[in-house]
């Protein structure tokens, strides 16, 4: 009987551990999705997360700082997302459709407080940093843009953008969704309307 050399197993790597920061970004976003950007001070957040003040200046350095933290690496991992998945399909622009909308899909499902802060707390920003997502979220867009040129050569540019638009309009409709209905079917039914909006069936 052959035995496999120890040296040569590879074990997958443990997942990151969340950080404080990271925790304390999760409560704020939540609080500032569910009361509004000014509805939510400091302290509040500090007691939310049982930070003392000087601790919590230790990670931010206050809440607009909050708000760039948590927008601009979601705008940045959606745009690399998005290239990474049509880029599993440079043949196949159907594939590629409806691997962008499930990738969307379960980001939305999973992050319903970032898309509540961003659709109603961007303009709080200031100038450089929300220039910054506008041109990630434009580069998101012209993905998106791209694969539905290809599966629909009828449209122009600016129609397949309309459309684009319209999708994320539907995806990110999950601020807004209860939980009558179980995370699955939710993501199902989202997947198939945002596929019947893009190409009609």
């Amino acid at each position: 009987m052959t035995t496999v050399d120890q040296r040569h197993r590879t074990t997958p790597p443990a997942p990151r551990r969340r950080s404080r920061r990271d925790e304390i970004l999760e409560i704020a976003v939540g609080l500032f999705a569910s009361r509004g950007y000014h509805g939510v001070s400091m302290d509040d957040i500090g007691s939310a997360a049982g930070v003392t003040g000087p601790a919590l200046y230790h990670h931010f350095a206050g809440k607009e700082a909050m708000l760039v933290a948590a927008l601009i690496p979601v705008s940045e991992s959606l745009l690399e997302g998005g290239q990474e998945r049509v880029a599993r399909h440079p043949e196949e622009a159907e594939a590629a459709l409806a691997d962008l909308i499930d990738f969307h899909v379960d980001f939305a499902l999973a992050n319903p407080a970032v898309i509540a802060l961003h659709l109603h707390e961007l303009d709080r920003l200031p100038e450089e940093p929300r220039r910054q997502i506008r041109r990630l979220q434009r580069l998101y867009v012209e993905e998106w843009v791209g694969v539905l040129s290809r599966v629909r050569p009828e449209l122009d540019a600016a129609e397949a953008r309309v459309l684009a638009h319209a999708a994320f309009g539907l995806m990110n409709s999950t601020p807004f969704l209860g939980g009558e209905v179980e995370r699955r079917r939710r993501a199902d039914l989202l997947r198939d309307a945002t596929m019947h909006a893009l190409t009609g069936h």
